[in-house]
């Protein structure tokens, strides 16, 4: 049976304007499938070496002494990440508490943060706060912040790095995506020149990575080229659409065990921690990710082609190198923007009925419209997209488990910019 849709006719002419946007980006998409291969295969390399078996995958309750399961997850993701050790758990609540776990584990009153990539992603000005504002912030507790702005291209400001970095910097941020910047990601080679950098000024600065979605978009990780200390989300790549919670955090020993123990208590660190049933989905996530991380790349690379040939500035280019999944189109008002997140919602095989508006999102300074129907609520390996609706009025498109609902998904919100005339199909592309 032929698939029909309501408007076969426009439809038609957006599905030949994306089989077009394939044919154009036919190498870039043999590589990402390359690099989902040699990922594929570093994951189930490091399952066998720790001898992962089905034991492995019963939860433990209460304190969870003796948990081997949680232990040999920690050992794989330290080993898949090329970090000394790992902390994974479904006791983070999202992307933000693990950073902020992380932050928090390393830095003592009177140190400093100091972020070289720009003002970090929105959820984090919370965490860092300002100076008695009573919350119980970074900067509440005596930590002090400053940030080095990115230059106009987007590079590093290395004139004022090297002059912001003081004897009580604590710890370099670098956050790898481009969070809601019109930014290139930083790759995981650039990530190491920055690490040798601000090392070579001050020898004993940490380093700490936001890591969230940029996991198994290269062949290397950011703890692989000197990073101390990284952290991401289990409802982003690493969790491969099966985690339903949880994150994790890795790097040296060290830093990982002062992680630990702002999770649960000094002396207690990662020796307990129930797992409650979630480990077989982590586990099996985790072997999944790559590919799916492969596929959710390979519709963010479509979609650049896709919406370039209609005119839409869009970043990264199809062409452009990936470092993580998040595909940028920028749009001319928020109509645009609005009516592009709606369609990615109607795409959706879970909710595709509700209408996303936008609204006050919790940790978010603008209101922010979320295309978010998943399996996992928030799992953004999965098909979503969301906004913050203000100037210039750009929305960030990411995952998709399969590349034919990323596929999908771009054609239906395409399809909802065409019917409401804010896109118009040229004569010519019949």
């Amino acid at each position: 049976m032929k698939w029909q849709h309501e408007d076969q006719g426009i439809w038609d002419k957006l599905e030949k304007l994306a089989n077009e946007a394939e044919e154009l980006a036919q190498e870039q998409l043999r590589h990402r499938d390359y690099v989902a291969e040699r990922n594929q295969w570093k994951v189930i390399r490091s399952f066998q070496k720790h001898q992962v078996s089905d034991f492995h995958f019963s939860g433990s309750t209460g304190y969870g002494y003796n948990d081997r399961g949680r232990e040999v997850l920690d050992e794989v993701y330290a080993d898949v990440f090329g970090a000394e050790a790992a902390l994974v758990r479904p006791h983070f609540v999202s992307g933000t508490h693990t950073i902020g776990t992380a932050l928090f584990g390393v830095l003592r009153p009177g140190d400093e943060l100091l972020y070289i990539t720009g003002t970090p992603y929105d959820t984090l000005h919370k965490v860092i706060g300002k100076p008695g504002d009573g919350t119980g912030s970074l900067q509440d507790w005596g930590v002090t912040y400053r940030e080095v702005p990115l230059l106009e291209g987007g590079d590093l400001d290395w004139a004022g790095i090297e002059a912001a970095i003081h004897r009580n910097t604590k710890v370099i941020g670098i956050q790898r995506s481009r969070g809601y910047s019109w930014r290139a990601s930083f790759t995981v080679a650039q990530i190491g020149e920055m690490v040798a950098k601000v090392k070579a000024i001050k020898p004993d600065v940490l380093v700490f990575v936001d890591n969230c979605y940029g996991e198994f978009t290269e062949l290397a990780e950011p703890t692989e080229v000197g990073v101390d200390l990284m952290a991401g989300s289990l409802i982003k790549n690493p969790g491969g659409g099966l985690a339903e919670t949880g994150g994790y955090i890795a790097g040296t020993a060290k830093a990982v065990e002062a992680a630990a123990y702002r999770l649960t208590a000094p002396g207690i660190g990662g020796e307990v921690g129930a797992m409650l049933g979630t480990l077989r989905s982590m586990y099996q996530g985790l072997f999944l990710a790559p590919h799916l991380v492969g596929q959710a790349v390979k519709g963010s690379i479509v979609a650049a082609a896709l919406f370039e040939k209609l005119g839409f500035e869009t970043h990264p280019r199809w062409d452009a190198p990936r470092t993580d999944l998040i595909q940028a189109v920028r749009f001319g008002g928020p109509d645009h923007l609005i009516a592009f997140v709606q369609g990615i919602q109607q795409a959706a095989a879970v909710d595709a009925h509700v209408v996303p508006e936008p609204w006050d999102m919790p940790g978010y300074e603008h209101p922010v419209i979320m295309a978010a129907g998943t399996f996992i609520q928030g799992g953004s390996l999965e098909l979503s997209a969301d906004a913050p609706v203000r100037e210039p009025y750009i929305a960030y498109m990411q995952g998709g488990l399969t590349y034919a609902h990323a596929k999908y998904g771009m054609l239906t919100a395409l399809f909802q910019l065409v019917k409401r005339e804010l896109v118009v199909i040229k004569p010519h592309t019949d």
